[in-house]
Formats: C-alpha cells, sequence, structure tokens
C-alpha cells in the first residue's frame, strides 16, 4: 500500500467511526480570541538540572491548572496565570520525589503551590513572543521571562471544544528561590518547559 492509499485509508476508517479527525492549525491569525482553561490533562510542565555533572536529569510536575486570556489581533494584552501543585513533582525515583517535597527541597507542606501569573508579553515574531511575569516558588516572587512558541488551534475532535496551545521555556536560579540543598553538585539552573494545552471557555 502506498502513502496516498495508506492516508485514504486511515480518512476512511475515522469518518466510518463517526469522528471527523482534525489537526491544528499553526496560524496565529485563526486563532479564536477569548479566555480559556488549562487542559490539565495535556498540559506539562517540566524541569530539568544538571547532576553532579554527569547527566542533564528531568523531571515534572503533573498537576496544573490557570486561564489564558488571548487575542491574537493585540497580542500584548495576553494574560497568563499558571498555578503547580508542588506534591505532584514526577521523577523515575519514588524516593526522590519524596525528598522534594520534603522540607530540604520544595517544602510543600509550606509551600503547596508554584505559580506564574504573567505581567507583559512581547511579541517577537509571527508565532514568537517573550512573556515576562511573576514567578512564585517556595514563598519568593521573583520576576521570569519565557520564551513562547505558539504551536496550534482549532476544534478538538476528541473533546469537542476549541484547543490552543504553545510551549513556553524559561531557566531560573533555584537558589534564588531559596532552594540550595546540594548546590552546587546539582546545578543551580533550573531548565523550565511549559507544554500549554487550554480549551476555550
Amino acid at each position: 500500500m502506498n502513502a496516498r492509499h495508506a492516508a485514504a485509508a486511515i480518512a476512511l476508517a475515522a469518518t466510518l467511526g463517526g469522528t471527523a479527525w482534525a489537526q491544528g492549525s499553526p496560524d496565529p491569525l485563526k486563532v479564536q480570541p477569548g479566555t480559556y482553561a488549562v487542559d490539565p490533562d495535556h498540559t506539562q510542565v517540566l524541569w530539568a538540572v544538571n547532576h553532579l555533572g554527569f547527566s542533564e536529569y528531568q523531571g515534572r510536575f503533573d498537576k496544573a491548572s490557570g486561564s489564558l486570556t488571548l487575542n491574537p489581533h493585540a497580542l500584548a494584552q495576553t494574560r497568563l496565570e499558571v498555578s503547580v501543585q508542588i506534591d505532584s513533582v514526577s521523577t523515575p525515583s519514588a524516593k526522590l520525589n519524596g525528598e522534594l517535597t520534603s522540607s530540604d527541597w520544595f517544602d510543600a507542606a509550606k509551600y503547596p503551590t508554584m505559580t506564574f501569573k504573567s505581567t507583559k508579553v512581547e511579541p517577537t515574531g509571527p508565532t514568537t513572543a517573550k512573556v515576562t511575569g511573576d514567578l512564585t516558588l517556595h514563598g519568593v516572587t521573583k520576576p521570569v521571562t519565557f520564551d513562547a512558541s505558539f504551536i496550534g488551534a482549532g476544534l478538538n475532535p476528541v473533546a469537542k471544544v476549541y484547543d490552543v496551545g504553545f510551549q513556553a521555556t524559561g531557566s531560573i536560579k533555584r537558589s534564588d528561590f531559596g532552594v540550595r540543598t546540594y548546590l552546587p553538585v546539582i546545578s543551580d539552573e533550573v531548565a523550565l518547559t511549559l507544554n500549554g494545552a487550554f480549551a476555550k471557555q
């Protein structure tokens, strides 16, 4: 079966299955303005540190919520708020998960959430922007700037709602937020990535 026939077979199977499958459009000017909520099942908050000078070690937070107010024709008016539950930290090690939520690290009992609230959005290209805001972690609030890239938007054929998605990357120094355990053998710099999926309200 050649590629064209395979594509036709997939399309036919989707149609017969009662679902008209479609992908999000990468055209930012077609995005519907409005208020969106974080899709918690498809949003990822990832982090990475240098581990003992041997490897880049990655983990994630599994529970995020928040909102996005978006107008593609007036991007500077965009507002983003994201809240992450610290006790949802996840790595390949159950022991490390427990350590990271303890008072030696994030102290989830005392500081249960990490939040980001945007204060400024500056377009840097047709599908990119710098998003500056206040990041609160471990009881400390500092300004942080993320580089954001638009991924796509459109009707989600499964959830039957209009979705928009983007990726934002940046970095912080954890010592700035009072998290100093094992410095410097575990790097001070922490890379952060938000793979954000938002559903229109």
